[in-house]
């Protein structure tokens, strides 16, 4: 029993192993073995065999399992439908790699080393951010995603459906929204403090409210909840590019950017947003069952709030003292509307310093994790997602072999040694971290190849801290053997000793640039900023 991963809580090796015949089948409630055998798929198995027997314990915590295997019978005990997946994800990686095929080879041996498996995950929310706006993937790299987090214990897939370089969703109640705004004329393709220069080649693309559907029945069938964003008030260039009339310029035409970075294009905070905003939800969550919705709230530049006098009649009408007051009302507005659908509103971290949240809000932490510290001394529950070492964006090594990203390093090493709650956070603040999860934001991921060379084995690491805690002084060893299980299953990602030829940046537009961005020097900066609503990430 070796080279699991992430790590199980216990690990029993006994002598023997079990091996599947053509009379092996599974027992137990359907809603245990149902999850089981979709992730054994591959695996023959009699319809009214016997051998692997499934049974529920309610005293096991959620998600959590025993798997215990002798020669004569495999049994699982889970607390539920979760723990018994997880369960099938350890046994499927106690069977030759050939389970994570397709197709697998005629005469492959299906064969289980005995011993005894006791597993519970450390955080609740185990996940992975991926940024949609700027590169569009389409359906099926999602789906991949999904089971690919599967494959690591992860639950969360927090979608960024929307920004200034696009909207990805179809909406029925405002069909412009998808006509116009999810499509831009070029993409940038400099690096920053280049002269900027574009591709001239169009980009776009967006899900049909029945994708949006079948995403999330994939999802919960895996054991992941999906997190939909949509970002506002701030990056809203492609929804005023649709609708300008709910912008805070009356002015200003708008378009859909092929430029990375922060825009001005903000949506006024008005009733008529709010309202505009609650439809759109409301079509989402149709379609998306899910408990959280993220609302953005991030980078967002005031200026334009300023100087429309119908906002400032507004704010005054309100008894606000401040646009960064303002900023508050509106997010806390839109996070009761969401609870009217079940939903808890998720934020990145400006939102949470007004204190104007609801009590069942989440912050997302990507400003470092004294910021993390602070809003969970506050009481809200808190993701760790700092950008040093959870920005997959990020290289992993500073070196002139490695493709164009937006900055680095951020090691394989980085990633198994974080600890999204320090030691020394008071004991109060530690009780409200409820998890962590990798970011991928795609200004520089064109494409499916780039996002498994970013994601993978970096997220590996991070299913590791977040399921069992800090990697221990067999993961190397342990990841090695694993990189083998994404072999079978096609997953390009980065080698451990570097780039194969086909994936380094070479001389062209997406030639590795040394220096220009070093996460420390972020981290730096970041942890000096002022705390407020307004805050944006440092230029880049």
């Amino acid at each position: 029993m070796r080279d699991l991963l992430p790590r199980p809580t216990a690990v029993h090796p006994a002598p023997g192993e079990f091996v599947f015949t053509s009379a092996t089948g599974l027992s137990g409630p359907d809603d245990l073995t149902a999850p089981i055998r979709s992730a054994l798929s591959v695996v023959p198995l009699a319809p009214n065999g016997t051998g692997i027997e499934v049974e529920r314990d309610p005293a096991l915590q959620a998600e959590a399992y025993t798997l215990s295997v002798t020669p004569e019978r495999i049994r699982i005990t889970a607390a539920d439908r979760c723990g018994a997946f997880y369960a099938a994800q350890t046994l499927r990686q106690l069977l030759p790699d050939a389970v994570w095929r397709a197709a697998v080879p005629a005469g492959t041996r299906w064969a289980v080393p005995c011993g005894v498996v006791e597993d519970e995950p450390r955080f609740s929310w185990r996940g992975a951010h991926l940024d949609i706006s700027r590169h569009f993937m389409p359906k099926r790299e999602v789906l991949r995603m999904i089971d690919l987090l599967a494959m690591h214990k992860m639950n969360r897939l927090h979608l960024h459906l929307t920004d200034d370089q696009g909207w990805r969703v179809e909406s029925h109640r405002f069909p412009l929204l998808h006509v116009i705004g999810s499509h831009r004329t070029e993409s940038m393709i400099s690096h920053y403090e280049e002269d900027a220069s574009y591709d001239s080649t169009p980009h776009g693309g967006y899900y049909t409210l029945n994708d949006l559907a079948e995403i999330g029945a994939y999802a919960e069938a895996r054991a992941i909840t999906i997190v939909p964003e949509i970002d506002v008030p701030g990056h809203a260039a492609a929804i005023l590019a649709a609708y300008p009339e709910l912008g805070s310029r009356h002015d200003t035409t708008y378009q859909v950017l092929g430029k990375w970075g922060i825009s001005r294009a903000i949506l006024s905070p008005l009733p008529a947003t709010v309202d505009f905003l609650t439809e759109v939800f409301a079509e989402i969550l149709a379609a998306v069952k899910t408990p959280y919705f993220h609302l953005g709230g991030d980078e967002c530049v005031l200026d334009d709030w300023e100087a429309n006098p119908e906002i400032e009649e507004y704010r005054r009408s309100l008894g606000l003292g401040s646009m960064g007051e303002l900023h508050a009302h509106f997010l806390r507005e839109l996070g009761d509307r969401l609870a009217e659908h079940g939903c808890r509103a998720v934020y990145w971290d400006e939102a949470y310093v007004s204190g104007r949240l609801r009590d069942d809000s989440l912050i997302m932490a990507w400003r470092g994790m004294q910021v993390a510290r602070r809003a969970a001394s506050a009481g809200y529950d808190v993701i760790a997602t700092p950008v040093v070492p959870t920005y997959f964006d990020y290289a992993e090594v500073d070196d002139a072999n490695e493709p164009l990203a937006i900055g680095g390093p951020i090691t394989l090493d980085d990633v198994a040694s974080f600890e999204p709650a320090p030691a020394d956070w008071p004991e109060e603040a530690s009780a409200h971290l409820v998890g962590t999860q990798f970011q991928l934001w795609t200004e520089r991921i064109p494409d499916g190849r780039t996002l498994d060379y970013r994601a993978w084995p970096r997220g590996c690491a991070l299913a590791e801290v977040a399921w069992s805690g800090s990697a221990d002084a067999e993961f190397t060893g342990r990841l090695t053997g694993h990189l083998a299980r994404l072999d079978a299953y096609g997953v390009e990602y980065r080698p451990l000793t570097g780039p194969h030829p086909w994936q380094s940046g070479g001389t062209g537009p997406r030639r590795h640039r040394p220096g220009r961005i070093v996460a420390a020097d972020v981290m730096t900066r970041l942890d000096g900023m002022t705390l407020d609503a307004a805050s944006t990430r440092p230029s880049m």
